[in-house]
Parts: C-alpha cells; sequence; structure tokens
C-alpha cells in the first residue's frame, strides 16, 4: 500500500445499530492495514460514509455531506471518498451518474474488499462499486475496533426476510443468514477481555437467529453462561417471533436484562396487514402481556409509524388504544415517508403530511404520559444501574441505564464510568428518573 499517501481515515455513521456495528468492523479493517483513524475529516486521506436509505431524512444528509466532500477533494485530490452500506446498495446509479467524485461505492456484503480497493488510486480514477448482496456473508473470523466504553455491538445475524410493505431492508441488506454459536461466543469473550461491561446482539430481525438447528434462545444462554459478561441486551425482535422459550430463558438468567424492544408499528389489523407484519393487534397484546408475566416489571419500548397509505381515523385510534392496554416504558414513533423499491410506494391513498404531523403529536402526548407514569412507579425501588457517560446537564453527575433500560442521573461519589452500582430511585421527571447511589452495599 502506498502509505504515503493514505495514512489517516475518518468515518461518519448514518442509520441504525446495525450501521454502528458496521462501521466498527470498517474500522477493524482499515486499522489492521496501518491506518490512523481521525475525527478531522480536513486531515483524513479516506473519508468513508456509512450510510442509511430506511428513511429520506438520512438520504438528505449523506447527500449533503458529500457535497461538502467534494469541495475538500478539490484542495486534495488524492482524497478517497466512500459510500458504504444501506444507500450504497440502493442508489448505486445515482451516485455514480451525479457524484462520480465518490471513489469506492460497497454494499452491505462487500467490506472485505476494502483492503484491495483502499489503493484504487493507484490503478486509475474511476469509481469503483461492489454492492453485490451474499447468501452466506456475515463476516465471521473479522474483529471490529469498537468505538464506545461500555457496550459492544455483536451482530449474530444479517439480512432480513419479513419483507414488510414499508421496508426496505429485504432490499439493501439481503436475505437472513446466521452466525455460528461459537463464532458469536468468541467475539463476546474478546469484547469481555477488553473490559466490555455490556454485550448487545444485533441482526435486523434478531430473534429469527437459525444456526444449524440453534435457536436464539439458545444463543442468548450460551452467551450468558461466558464468564465476566455483566449485562447482555439485543435488538430488534419481530413480534412474531418472540417465544414462550426466548422469554423463560430470559427471566432464568440475571444478566440477561430485563428490556424488549417490542416494534408494533400500528394497533388497527388492517393496517398491520397491509404492512405485512405477520401479527393481529390480539397477537402483540397477549405477547406484551406475556411478556410482564414472565417477566416482571419488564421494560417495553416500541416503534410507531403513524400515517400509513390509507390509514384512517379509526384505525389511527385503534393504535392510540393498544398503546393505553399496554403502556410502554416508551416509544420511537415515525411519520410514514414511501421508500423506492417497496411495496407501500405504490400504495393510493397516501396520506396528507399536515395529518401525519397532527397524529405523530397526539401520539407522542399520550406516550410522555405513559413514559411518567410507569417511571414514578419506580421512585423508592432499588435499580442496578449501569454508569455509561457523564450527565449532560451537570459534571458532577453520572447518566446510567437501569436493567429494564432506564436513564438515571446519580451523583458521581467514588463511581466511574462502567460500574454498576446499587440506586435508590428518588424522582421520575419526564423520561428521566433521579437517584442516590447506595454506598456501602
Amino acid at each position: 500500500m502506498n502509505t504515503s499517501v493514505i495514512k489517516k481515515f475518518a468515518i461518519q455513521t448514518y442509520g441504525c445499530q446495525m450501521n454502528v456495528a458496521d462501521s466498527e468492523l470498517v474500522e477493524g479493517i482499515l486499522t489492521k492495514l496501518g491506518l490512523e483513524k481521525t475525527s478531522n475529516f480536513d486531515e483524513a486521506d479516506a473519508i468513508f460514509l456509512n450510510t442509511c436509505a430506511i428513511r429520506e431524512n438520512a438520504e438528505t444528509k449523506v447527500h449533503s455531506r458529500l457535497g461538502n466532500l467534494h469541495k475538500i477533494k478539490l484542495t486534495k485530490p488524492h482524497l478517497i471518498i466512500g459510500v458504504l452500506g444501506c444507500m450504497a446498495q440502493n442508489l448505486k446509479d445515482d451516485l455514480l451518474k451525479n457524484k462520480p467524485y465518490v471513489d469506492i461505492i460497497l454494499g452491505p456484503d462487500s467490506y472485505r474488499k476494502i483492503p484491495e480497493l483502499i489503493n484504487r488510486h493507484e490503478i486509475d480514477n474511476k469509481s469503483i462499486v461492489d454492492t453485490k448482496l451474499s447468501r452466506y456473508e456475515v463476516y465471521e473470523n473479522l474483529f471490529p475496533t469498537r468505538g464506545d466504553t461500555f457496550n459492544a455491538w455483536v451482530s449474530i445475524m444479517r439480512g432480513c426476510n419479513k419483507f414488510c410493505s414499508f421496508c426496505i431492508v429485504p432490499f439493501t441488506r439481503g436475505r437472513e443468514r446466521s452466525r455460528s454459536i461459537e463464532s458469536v461466543v468468541d467475539e463476546v469473550k474478546k469484547a469481555v477481555d477488553q473490559g466490555f461491561a455490556e454485550i448487545t446482539l444485533l441482526g435486523q430481525n434478531v430473534n429469527s437467529y437459525k444456526f444449524e438447528g440453534n435457536t436464539f434462545a439458545e444463543l442468548l444462554l450460551a452467551v450468558s453462561d461466558i464468564n465476566g459478561v455483566k449485562r447482555i441486551r439485543y435488538t430488534s425482535p419481530h413480534p412474531q417471533d418472540i417465544n414462550i422459550e426466548l422469554l423463560e430463558v430470559m427471566a432464568s438468567r440475571k444478566n440477561i436484562c430485563n428490556y424488549i424492544h417490542f416494534p408494533m408499528q400500528s394497533g388497527s389489523n388492517e393496517i398491520l396487514k397491509k404492512m405485512n407484519r405477520t401479527y393481529t393487534r390480539e397477537h402483540f397484546h397477549y405477547m406484551a402481556s406475556k411478556i410482564r408475566e414472565i417477566m416482571p416489571n419488564c421494560g417495553l419500548s416500541t416503534d410507531i409509524i403513524v400515517g400509513f397509505p390509507g390509514e384512517t381515523e379509526e384505525q389511527f385510534r385503534e393504535t392510540l388504544d393498544l398503546m393505553e392496554k399496554v403502556k410502554f416504558n416508551s416509544a420511537y414513533t415515525f411519520k410514514y415517508s414511501p421508500r423506492p423499491y417497496t411495496k407501500a410506494e405504490q400504495f393510493t391513498q397516501q396520506i396528507s403530511e399536515q395529518v401525519k404531523k397532527e397524529r405523530l403529536d397526539e401520539m407522542l402526548v399520550l406516550q410522555r404520559k405513559h413514559t411518567l407514569e410507569l417511571n414514578k412507579k419506580m421512585v423508592g425501588t432499588y435499580q442496578q444501574v449501569l454508569i455509561e457517560k457523564e450527565s449532560k446537564k451537570s459534571s458532577n453527575h453520572w447518566a446510567g441505564r437501569t436493567d429494564s433500560n432506564e436513564w438515571v442521573i446519580i451523583e458521581k461519589n467514588n463511581s466511574k464510568i462502567k460500574d454498576i452500582v446499587p440506586v435508590e430511585i428518588t424522582s421520575a421527571t419526564g423520561v428521566i428518573l433521579h437517584g442516590q447511589e447506595i454506598t456501602g452495599a
């Protein structure tokens, strides 16, 4: 490699946790080549944007950033600009046509090619593209360089077979394939040796994991058996694949967090069918009840889309009604936006932006009410809190998360980041809990 030219690289990540994990994987590949990571784009010799195509807003941000990078390249011609991930997969033709200054365009299954492509300036100045999707690539035996201090993202599978009508993931990340339990366990052991207190298992549809007959519940048990693993989380599951076996495994192990992200999307059976979500509101409500029966005080978060094509006022009210029945601790709520190649893009009866905004605003008010209601119930309880960072509002306080995923602010005392400390919850303000560390416990 011509190290006199390519010495430093920068990565900017957009989108989901899978993209964060992929960026750490790419960083591991580049540092193994002897390159140094920098956060200063002006001093980088290679800049990679790991992109997201799930929502239109993310694409807009990437296009804007590429315009800025083009200006840098005009003053530094040797600069390599790479577009990675879902946008590379989805919009390669547009990038080639309208942004010829982009040197490398790689889809999510092509990162092993980075070592040979980083030298592309030595061959010619044509853009290099590889967005072929693989039925087999799970990046076994490649280890990421992790940017976090306490949590290690561990990808256990890639792709998705669900084909929700609003989602582009099956087209940008391909079909489901899973890593072996042995390779996941090996990576988790390395993360524990590196001092990570929390492990988060990742997949586009994490609980549909299957390798040579092994289920996600069996993988979860294997990871929880690893010496030194303090906390285990996972995301994102699909409600159709949450089962009693999985819940019982979670309830049986103290180091598996008492928290599930449980994406509802809609509370209307008609809309769920149009979304191709493969479950009913009745099934969703039943499983939410089973979660809290088997795992008392389990933290539940969700995803909800408002304004899906054809959603009537009555169907929107059904969603609010199911929210009232379940009462989520937190919710990620979105206005529907059509994505190319998806079935929903072709639906008629698109909802106006004004109606979507009004429905989203009403939903947010309801969710804030539920969050505060559930948080107030925690006042006076004792929680184990993993300290993650300094509080944004006070340098004298830490911010950490409970086992069930609520944020807690506590005074610093002698504790430090990555410590898990016993805390008495003293008050609840909105989405934040406040507590007092129990010293001498």
